[in-house]
């Protein structure tokens, strides 16, 4: 029989609707008992779509519902007041990402987690995507020399590399291993809110590394060119990955995914990370991004954002 897991929810905004509250509600044994969110509009809107059992308009009205994990979905600058007390509390912790505003804030959450003896994941869900996957499995036996990593967005935002980019620093280390020299730069007129950032990364492994992040593209976009050992891979994510060698180039399209009925959630790995953290609880293993590990990448992010000219993560 499968053991309950009770998991409430920080943060019913739009990424829990798109990503975390459909796969709770799918996971067998598993109960959302609790909501938080400040806005009433935003607990009626979860409240009309999904089973949770209690509403809260307050943390402290939260933290008394008894629970075995928590989601914390609230926007970056709000992690740490959510996390830390919540490790205290004994409950598991699976955090959107980045990790914290700074690398500071960052370990005292790592540490606590070992502390605690609880699971700390973060939310880079694009190791667990299917056209991720199949990329890495492509080079399962053969080195990867360069790896080259987009990522392009219209409009920027208050720290946009590290909201965004982030993602592809976090694939550039689940490929390449850890980062040893880096070179970056960065175009803005306001540090706070720049416009792009590139940076040259030689890692461990002996690959190189190119990210190309920009924030005046003409629409989203995402990509990963991987080369080595004869062959190329190809990422277009979500939506497909090419393998392509010197007589065979083979394109594999996500469309057949849940027999044409894939949803972004299944696309871009958000349901497989939270089956994948639900499980971690029951069986008591380190999730793939877990907190330590992913402290990692947001090292290697400050350091890009340091050597880029724009604002560290302090």
């Amino acid at each position: 029989m499968t053991h309950t897991i009770k998991v409430g929810v920080i943060g019913l905004g739009a990424i829990a609707h798109a990503a975390e509250l459909p796969a709770l509600s799918a996971i067998p044994g598993v109960r959302i008992v609790a909501g938080f969110s400040r806005s009433e509009a935003t607990r009626a809107r979860a409240a009309s779509r999904y089973a949770i059992e209690n509403l809260c308009a307050s943390f402290d009205e939260f933290m008394r519902i008894d629970m075995d994990c928590a989601f914390v979905l609230t926007p970056k600058p709000n992690h740490s007041e959510y996390v830390m007390p919540l490790l205290k509390a004994g409950r598991h912790v699976f955090l959107e990402k980045p990790l914290a505003m700074t690398l500071a804030e960052g370990r005292r959450m790592v540490e606590l987690a070992a502390a605690k003896n609880r699971i700390l994941m973060v939310a880079f869900n694009r190791r667990y995507a299917p056209v991720y996957r199949k990329a890495k499995e492509a080079f399962a036996d053969k080195r990867l020399d360069i790896c080259v990593a987009g990522k392009g967005r219209n409009g920027s935002e208050f720290r946009a590399t590290l909201e965004n980019a982030i993602h592809m620093v976090d694939l550039m280390r689940f490929f390449c291993g850890e980062a040893v020299e880096v070179q970056a730069y960065s175009q803005f007129t306001d540090k706070d809110n720049e416009d792009g950032c590139t940076a040259h990364i030689r890692f461990d492994s002996g690959a190189i590394g190119i990210l190309v992040a920009s924030r005046t593209a003409g629409q989203w976009y995402e990509t990963l060119d991987l080369f080595g050992g004869g062959q190329t891979v190809r990422v277009n994510a979500p939506d497909d990955v090419t393998v392509i060698n010197p007589e065979t180039e083979v394109k594999t399209v996500l469309t057949p995914l849940a027999m044409g009925w894939a949803r972004l959630e299944d696309k871009m790995g958000f349901r497989q990370e939270v089956e994948h953290f639900i499980d971690c609880i029951r069986t008591g293993s380190q999730p793939l991004s877990n907190g330590a590990d992913a402290l990692k990448s947001h090292e290697l992010v400050d350091a890009i954002l340091r050597t880029a000219g724009l604002p560290g993560m302090n």
